[in-house]
C-alpha cells in the first residue's frame, strides 16, 4: 500500500443508458484524502459510485481501486471497501447482534468486537430492530460496519441527506477521525456542499454525466470569484474569465474562473470569494445556457 498514490482511478468510463450518458469520465482520488463527489440530482453520481463498486458494468474505460483493476478481483477488493448508501441495507427486523452474526460470514477481517464498541460510541442498541431507528441512527449504523471490516476506503452516496444540522456535524466529525486514522480515504458523493466545505479536501464535480471540474477544493475555492457589476459593464469583461452570469434588475452577478486576474482587470469592481454551492448553480447554469 506505501507505492499507491491513488486509491480510486477513472479514466474514460462510459456507460450509456439511452435516455443518460455518462460521459469519459475521468478523475482520482489521492490517498488519505476526503474527495467531495458534487452535482445535482440526476447528474450520474449514483452511476459513477455504481461502477467503482462493480454493481454495473462500464461500457467503456478502465477503473482502478487500490492500484488494481476492478476487473482484475473485486471480490478481493470489496474487503477494503465500506459503502454507506443513502438507504440502510439491512432488513428492518434485523438488530445488531443479527448483523454481526451476518458480516462474520460476509468479511474476513471482520472485528466483531470493533463493531460492538462503535455501536456504544455511536449510541445505537444492539438489541432494537433497525427498522425502528431514525434515519441518522440508520447513517450511523451502516458507519460502524463499514468501520468494523478495516474497510481502507469508504464510499458514501448521500450519507448526510435528510439529517439535521447537529447529526450532520456529528458524522462530519467520526469521517473526519476516520481519515486521520491510518491514511484512510473517503469518495464522499453529496449535494450539501456545506458539509463538503468543512471537510473535503478534493472535489469532483458532475453535471450532465460529464466531470466539470475536479481538483483540490481550496485551489478551486482560491480560483473562482463572484464579480459584482453593473449591466452596462457586462460586455466589458473578457469572455475567457466568465463562467456564467445573472443580471438582475440593478445590476450583474459573474462567476469568473481566475478572479485574481480579474480582480487586476477590473479594479473598479466587486469581487468576492465563491462557496462551492454558488460555484456548482453557475456551472449548471452554464451547461443550461
Amino acid at each position: 500500500m506505501d507505492d499507491i498514490k491513488n486509491v480510486i482511478e477513472l479514466s474514460h468510463v462510459s456507460k450509456d443508458y439511452g435516455d443518460f450518458k455518462l460521459d469519459d469520465v475521468s478523475f482520482s482520488v489521492p490517498e488519505g484524502s476526503v474527495c467531495g463527489f458534487i452535482g445535482q440530482n440526476g447528474a450520474g453520481k449514483t452511476t459513477t459510485i455504481n461502477l467503482i463498486l462493480d454493481v454495473i458494468r462500464r461500457d467503456a474505460g478502465e477503473i482502478r481501486l487500490f492500484g488494481k483493476s476492478i476487473d482484475e478481483g473485486s471480490a478481493a477488493l470489496r474487503e477494503d471497501i465500506g459503502v454507506v448508501f443513502d438507504e440502510m441495507g439491512f432488513h428492518e427486523f434485523m438488530t445488531g447482534r443479527d448483523i454481526n452474526i451476518m458480516m462474520k460470514n460476509i468479511y474476513k477481517n471482520w472485528d466483531e468486537q470493533a463493531f460492538f464498541d462503535n455501536l456504544k460510541r455511536f449510541s445505537l442498541p444492539s438489541k432494537k430492530k433497525c427498522g425502528d431507528f431514525s434515519r441518522g441512527m440508520r447513517m450511523k449504523l451502516q458507519i460502524a460496519v463499514a468501520l468494523s471490516h478495516n474497510a481502507k476506503l469508504l464510499v458514501m452516496d448521500e450519507p448526510t441527506s435528510g439529517l439535521d444540522p447537529i447529526v450532520r456535524n456529528e458524522m462530519i466529525n467520526i469521517f473526519r477521525e476516520y481519515v486521520v486514522r491510518e491514511d484512510h480515504t473517503i469518495l464522499l458523493s453529496s449535494h450539501i456542499t456545506g458539509d463538503l466545505e468543512k471537510i473535503a479536501d478534493e472535489v469532483v464535480f458532475i453535471n450532465g454525466g460529464r466531470i466539470v471540474l475536479a481538483g483540490n477544493k481550496d485551489d478551486i475555492l482560491e480560483r473562482h470569484g463572484l464579480l459584482k457589476c453593473k449591466k452596462s459593464e457586462l460586455e466589458k469583461i473578457s469572455t475567457s474569465l466568465i463562467v456564467s452570469s445573472e443580471v438582475g434588475d440593478y445590476g450583474a452577478q459573474v462567476l469568473v474562473n481566475d478572479r485574481h486576474a480579474a480582480a487586476k482587470l477590473y479594479p473598479g469592481m466587486v469581487i468576492e470569494p465563491a462557496a462551492l454551492e454558488e460555484i456548482m448553480i453557475y456551472y449548471v447554469n452554464r451547461a443550461r445556457g
